[in-house]
């Protein structure tokens, strides 16, 4: 899977782009603040339909526009898909597909996949659940139409089961126990997916987490969660939520569920979120990220499209190293400042590019 092609009108502060890549690595090469990361944030968008840097899609239009297009090329198996989108002011956007409109986002799941590593993502393992939880419903999404499904429901739900329970004077037993097997039933499909795919993570990470630290490091991946039985959590999640019902109530939220959930990380056996240093904090999300990759490519059948934003600047040259020597098969678009380090470790042909205030020319 690749991107031959990409168009952008007023998107950032590209007013006009019309690019064309290679199969391999791409590497843009410009100083901060010229557009580097607006360019594999079109990228992204793609694959996504949101952007990794806002929730509001009006600030990704260019402020002399009334509107922004995204036009790409994706040549993929078994066939070929063009992507285009429009983002317009009110915060709507209209998707094709091979001029068809789509209707719903997750038919946008899983046309174009793609990967992308910034150092935004040591928040996946430095900060608050939040991060992981969207780590793992946004790799879900991609392969997974039921689990987006679930989880858009699931929240539905969830909202209306807080407003029930912020209400709690009217609390009527029957209506809350309706919501809580409806809950359980989204929930209890989200809870086994995700454990699953943490399993898998787990077991790519270790020979990619071995490899990058030469065997000095064994690296896993557990979910945490209040239900006991992964195999089968929607009948234990409802009685979860059962039991803690007075406790809700009280509090006037939902205290249990996959939207308080968690994974821990962690390395010879200790939570790298709290005990690990900077290097192994680092090291956790290359090797989170690159066994992400592999899943993705073991489920589909062909690799994502990976996207670098300014990362090789952040890490130290054994990661470097493999970073650079482990993309060969996987179309790859780098972001940096200069490409000294990328020339002399890399293996690869690459595409160089300059960015400059909006515009991008071939070197």
């Amino acid at each position: 899977m690749y991107i031959r092609y990409l168009k952008l009108i007023n998107f950032r502060n590209y007013r006009k782009l019309d690019i064309k890549f290679g199969k391999g690595t791409n590497i843009f090469i410009g100083d901060n603040a010229q557009g580097k990361t607006n360019l594999l944030e079109s990228i992204y968008y793609c694959g996504i339909g949101k952007s990794p840097r806002t929730n509001r899609d009006r600030e990704l239009i260019n402020w002399n526009g009334r509107e922004s297009y995204i036009r790409a090329y994706v040549e993929r198996k078994p066939l070929d898909k063009t992507i285009e989108i429009k983002i317009f002011k009110e915060g709507k956007k209209g998707i094709n597909i091979n001029s068809i409109k789509v209707s719903k986002l997750s038919q946008l799941m899983g046309i174009f996949n793609v990967v992308m590593f910034s150092p935004e993502d040591l928040k996946i393992i430095k900060e608050s659940p939040v991060y992981r939880r969207k780590f793992l419903d946004i790799e879900l999404c991609k392969f997974s139409k039921k689990y987006y499904f679930s989880l858009v429901q699931y929240n539905k739900v969830l909202n209306e089961r807080n407003a029930l329970l912020k209400n709690w004077s009217n609390y009527n037993q029957n209506i809350i126990q309706v919501y809580d097997k409806q809950l359980s039933k989204y929930g209890g499909f989200i809870i086994y997916l995700r454990n699953k795919y943490i399993e898998k993570l787990s077991e790519k990470g270790k020979i990619i987490h071995e490899d990058i630290t030469s065997g000095s490091e064994n690296i896993e991946f557990r979910y945490v969660t209040q239900v006991k039985d992964l195999d089968k959590p929607e009948n234990n999640l409802f009685e979860i939520l059962s039991s803690n019902r007075k406790k809700d109530i009280e509090r006037g939220t939902t205290l249990y569920g996959p939207h308080r959930d968690d994974f821990i990380t962690g390395i010879n056996g200790i939570n790298v979120r709290s005990f690990g240093s900077q290097g192994q904090q680092k090291t956790s999300v290359l090797t989170l990220k690159f066994a992400s990759l592999e899943i993705v490519r073991e489920v589909i059948g062909e690799y994502p499209v990976l996207l670098l934003d300014d990362v090789l600047s952040e890490l130290d040259l054994k990661r470097q190293n493999y970073i650079l020597n482990s993309i060969k098969n996987i179309q790859t678009f780098i972001t940096c400042t200069g490409i000294d380090d990328i020339k002399k470790n890399s293996q690869n042909e690459a595409n160089l590019f300059v960015v400059r205030n909006g515009k991008i020319t071939t070197i």
